[in-house]
Parts: structure tokens; sequence; C-alpha cells
């Protein structure tokens, strides 16, 4: 998975790749505890993505949450439809490693999530992660509401102070949607050998590494969004 991609990306969708109509095949199941890992979704229950380098790792992490109904890879943050990994590792697409994260809000906040995205990766590499480098393994929170853009700028603005304390430089994650005029980036499934990879290959590739900075939570925040 430590696929030199390129560093910079397309501005528009006609600098990226055209991708294809049709998405890719995955399984409807998540292969670990069987939830449904593609729409529709039970009444209830909410929608998060999070980019945070190699996804293989970064779902596991999420995964393995209380609250956490299923977890999928794929691809967002970009311009090309339904792209494929090898497409993806050309920075050609503009999108990113992106986990999509369905959770229950009466039993894991959205804050939890966010806790676990600042404190298990990296958030001031730009793009790349650890030794993953390419504009596909950049930091990037996509938000599906205005409640969840809140709570994703208060914990990177007390995350930063966290960073500070311990000399890491500026937070490069990438903050999008939750606005009315920046709508949510479409998540592109991966292909299936992608999804919940590190079950099915419990000595696979990780690279996930946090940078033992804790993130505080704001008061009230642990449930809800």
């Amino acid at each position: 998975m430590s696929i030199f991609g390129k560093m910079a990306m397309p501005t528009d969708a006609a600098s990226a790749l055209p991708g294809r109509a049709t998405p890719l095949a995955v399984p409807e199941t998540h292969f670990v505890n069987g939830q449904r890992i593609v729409p529709p979704f039970a009444p209830g229950l909410h929608q998060a993505m999070f980019a945070m380098g190699c996804f293989w790792g970064v779902e596991r992490a999420l995964w393995q949450l209380d609250g956490v109904q299923a977890t999928a890879s794929g691809y967002a943050g970009g311009f090309t439809p339904n792209p494929t990994y090898e497409e993806v590792c050309t920075g050609r697409t503009g999108h990113a490693e992106t986990v999509l994260v369905v959770y229950d809000p009466s039993r894991i906040g959205y804050a939890t999530l966010l806790k676990t995205f600042w404190e298990e990766h990296d958030p001031t590499q730009g793009m790349r992660q650890g030794n993953d480098v390419g504009s596909q393994y950049r930091s990037a929170i996509y938000c599906f509401s205005a409640a969840q853009r809140a709570l994703a700028e208060a914990t990177r603005e007390s995350f930063q102070r966290a960073l500070n304390a311990r000399g890491f430089g500026a937070i490069t994650t990438e903050l999008r949607g939750g606005r009315p005029d920046e709508p949510t980036p479409t998540f592109f499934y991966a292909e299936d050998y992608h999804q919940q990879y590190l079950a099915k290959n419990p000595n696979g590739y990780c690279g996930l590494a946090g940078t033992g900075a804790t993130c505080p939570l704001p008061t009230g925040a642990q449930l809800g969004v």
C-alpha cells in the first residue's frame, strides 16, 4: 500500500481522469459483523467519512469502536466517478482513501469518532501519512451536517493546541461538507478486496500511527450528532 502517488491534485473534472458511470462491485455486508455497508441503512443510524492514510488500517480502527455499525473503504474528495485503486494512486482523480462509517448516535457520538480520527494518525503531514506518500493519503474529514462540521472545527482547534505542546506543526486536514454552499463529497466504494482488508489478511500492511497527543472533547459532546 506504500505506493508513491502524485503529490499534486487535479483542480477540476476536466483535468481529472474520466472514471466510469458504473460503481465498482462490492458485497452488501461487512465481512466482520455482517451489517450492511451499502444503503439502505437502518433508520436512526448516522454516517461519517474520514481519511487518514491507508484505508486498511483506518477501517479496522473504526469498526472496532463500540457503537459503529459498519465501515467501508472507498474514495472521496476528488472528481473522478467510480475510480479504481490504480487510478487513485496516480493522483489524477483528486480522491483520498476514505472510510465511510455507519454508526448509532445513541451508543457513540460523532465527537468520539473525531477523537479516534485525530489521535490515530498524524494530521500535520500534508500529502502523506508516514511512508505512504501521495495526495490519496492526505488527512480529511467530510461532514454530513452542520453539527458534524461544528464539532470537527472545535476538535481541530483543541487538538492543534495539544499538538503544539508536543512540538508538531500545523494541522493540514482537509475539512469539507456540512454547509449549504459546500455539499458532502460523494463516497465511491473501493474494490471488494479492500473491504475489511485486515480482517481478511490479519498480517497485512497497516501504516496507521498517531502522534501521542490526546484530543480533549467538548463538554457534553460524547453522544449524538
